[in-house]
């Protein structure tokens, strides 16, 4: 292989007696290379090649061989076609996306990626800055630089965007006409100048009389394009050529919001001098004091506010500058925004207010900022406390810090919003207790959240999810065992439907208060039970069709035959039964009991009359209560027993 210094130098004698626009000169580093390879190989093969090629004239822009050449040698194995390539070949088009603000939705600047062996002599020569070639190429009468490419990319785009000030001022010299010609994009040269960040070019450009005003397709004009590569010289110029400020893009952005969001100072003090207004709203009422709150840059905002800009501006969905800030967490833009006595209490269109946004975000410092100017008067017109946000996104510190404030424990949604919910919850101990988080729960519950105004109540949450600990919980600060549903009617507690499956949940909220006794209460005694009903149209109004009462809603026995539950009949039963005293078994809970052979005990334990241990152990507890039972004094094993921790005692 050819070294690279000997290539250099082989490069260098070759090229010294050749033009500009030389068979070499448009090569790159790497094509010399690898033609020296070639030719290097091809040498050693026939011993006699020159790495030299022909001579080459130049004729009306094309290189021709002279009449005396004799037939050139290729060092390819391929010979040459008959028709010669069509170099009217455009690249391809490529988008080159700017992260602008606006949520990330940044403004295409397009560039042509075109390789050289598809690139147009003409733009080559552009590209490399062949001032020399270009003119030739011009010249000749088989080159116009008014015909674009593919894409429609003319000559005077290729050097703005190439930074070829000299090949710019040529064309602008050979065609005047060009100067605000557009691509297929509605690009004229300077915007592709601007884009490209080419100040040079674009002074020549606005010199020679180019439009500052001309947009793209997106109504995006040279200036808007110069903040937003947030380039003060690019700005300043186009300032000084008569730009209008005001413009706006097809999102309703201008300048100003652009250079706001990139926290450039200086520009912003440009646009204003230059008459650009400090409260242009976009498409989406977002003015640019709004966008500085939204992407945290402290600067621009305190500019803007400084220059008149409406602090408490809202957008289309209601949201001001202290919503935004809250809701990204820039706490030193709350605080800014708070000493300027921006507005706490309003209110965006979801009828949300900034301590709600500041809760969801889980920031305490932003919290503790917005508590004290925030009323708690117009947190409760909200119909949704901080609390229940708080609980629901599971923020425990913020929760916390909102408890100590003094915000209502007990505080429910509004019908509306509790109507959202299929459940109807209203309460952060409900949201707390469905998200499971003990740590939550507790708190709530130590600083006198009531567990039992839902209407499905948490205690029934927390056991149809088998969370022993939140159930714990709730029934010692005094959740409802007893309490039913009014939408699902049962004779019994509602809970003992989601508990039974879980005998040690089952038998800790007999223990603690649930009426066993309900569970053998039954309309139809022995007598023939009617067909189970599994329809919600039946729900609430079973009976048969002899006329006996109904019920007023399900029933025990109707419920433990469900198929999910009935294999479990025997063992729920058995735990039932050390609660109660007396009590007689339906028809329906007997068959249960005679389906397995392996249960005849319990239907003993049912028979009449109960031993006498049970009875008092029922009457004791019936009088005492199951909380004072250990001050009783009685040995420890009768306290056990009375408090169902053993199954018998001897005497």
């Amino acid at each position: 292989v050819l070294s690279f210094s000997r290539l250099s130098a082989i490069m260098a004698a070759d090229t010294a007696a050749l033009d500009d626009y030389s068979a070499y000169g448009d090569l790159s580093d790497d094509e010399l290379l690898q033609l020296a390879i070639h030719r290097s190989l091809d040498e050693a093969q026939a011993g006699q090649r020159s790495l030299r090629p022909p001579d080459l004239k130049v004729s009306r822009g094309q290189p021709v061989a002279p009449e005396q050449q004799g037939a050139a040698h290729y060092s390819s194995p391929n010979p040459p076609r008959e028709k010669p390539p069509d170099l009217y070949v455009c690249g391809h088009l490529s988008a080159q996306v700017s992260d602008a603000g606006q949520g990330g939705q940044g403004s295409r600047v397009h560039r042509f990626a075109v390789s050289l062996r598809e690139e147009e002599p003409l733009f080559q020569a552009i590209r490399m800055g062949h001032v020399g070639r270009l003119k030739a190429l011009i010249a000749s009468a088989g080159t116009n630089p008014m015909l674009p490419s593919k894409p429609g990319w003319l000559a005077i785009h290729q050097a703005a965007c190439c930074d070829q000030e000299e090949c710019l001022r040529f064309l602008l010299s050979a065609q005047p006409g060009m100067i605000n010609q557009r691509t297929e994009h509605a690009e004229t040269a300077l915007l592709v100048a601007v884009g490209s960040e080419n100040l040079r070019c674009a002074q020549l450009l606005l010199e020679n009389g180019a439009d500052p005003d001309a947009a793209n397709r997106d109504h995006e004009t040279p200036l808007y394009k110069a903040c937003e590569r947030d380039h003060p010289a690019l700005v300043a110029l186009l300032l000084n050529h008569g730009a209008a400020v005001n413009t706006k893009c097809f999102q309703g952005w201008t300048a100003l919001h652009e250079a706001t969001c990139r926290n450039n100072v200086e520009i912003c003090q440009m646009l204003l001098k230059a008459g650009g207004k400090h409260s242009p709203a976009d498409n989406y009422g977002i003015t640019p004091l709004f966008t500085a709150a939204q992407s945290g840059q402290l600067a621009s905002l305190r500019l803007l506010v400084k220059h008149g800009a409406d602090i408490n501006t809202q957008a289309a969905d209601g949201a001001t500058a202290l919503h935004e800030a809250a809701k990204n967490g820039h706490a030193d833009i709350v605080e800014f925004l708070l000493s300027q006595k921006a507005d706490a209490n309003i209110t965006g269109k979801a009828g949300l207010l900034p301590l709600h946004v500041a809760t969801r975000k889980g920031s305490e410092a932003l919290v503790s900022m917005l508590i004290p100017a925030t009323s708690k008067a117009r947190v409760r017109r909200t119909g949704i406390s901080p609390l229940h946000v708080a609980a629901e996104h599971n923020r425990d510190d913020v929760l916390e810090i909102l408890i100590r404030a003094g915000f209502d424990v007990n505080a429910q949604l509004c019908e509306e919003r509790s109507r959202l919910y299929e459940d109807r919850r209203s309460t952060a101990l409900y949201l707390a207790v469905a998200n499971d988080n003990v740590d939550n729960v507790r708190a709530l519950l130590d600083a006198g959240a009531d567990p039992n105004l839902d209407v499905f109540g948490p205690l029934l949450v927390a056991a149809r999810q088998g969370w022993i600990e939140n159930v714990t919980l709730l029934v010692e600060h005094g959740a409802d065992i007893n309490a039913r549903i009014p939408t699902h009617p049962t004779t019994f507690p509602a809970i003992f439907m989601f508990s039974m499956k879980y005998l040690p949940m089952f038998k800790y909220l007999l223990d603690n208060g649930g009426d066993a006794l309900s569970c053998f209460r039954c309309v139809y005694g022995n007598g023939p039970h009617p067909p189970l009903q599994t329809t919600r149209s039946h729900r609430g109004h079973l009976g048969d069709p002899e006329g006996q009462r109904p019920t007023a809603g399900v029933q025990f026995c109707e419920m433990i035959s469900a198929p999910s539950i009935s294999r479990w009949a025997g063992p729920i039963l058995d735990v039932l039964l050390d609660y109660v005293g007396h009590v007689t078994l339906c028809s329906r809970l007997m068959e249960h009991l005679d389906s397995y052979d392996g249960w005849s005990v319990i239907k003993d334990k049912a028979a009449l009359p109960r031993r006498l241990l049970q009875l008092c152990r029922i009457r004791i507890v019936q009088l005492v209560g199951r909380r004072r039972l250990t001050s009783l004094p009685l040995p420890g094993s009768l306290i056990r027993f009375l408090q169902h921790r053993e199954a018998s005692l001897d005497f």
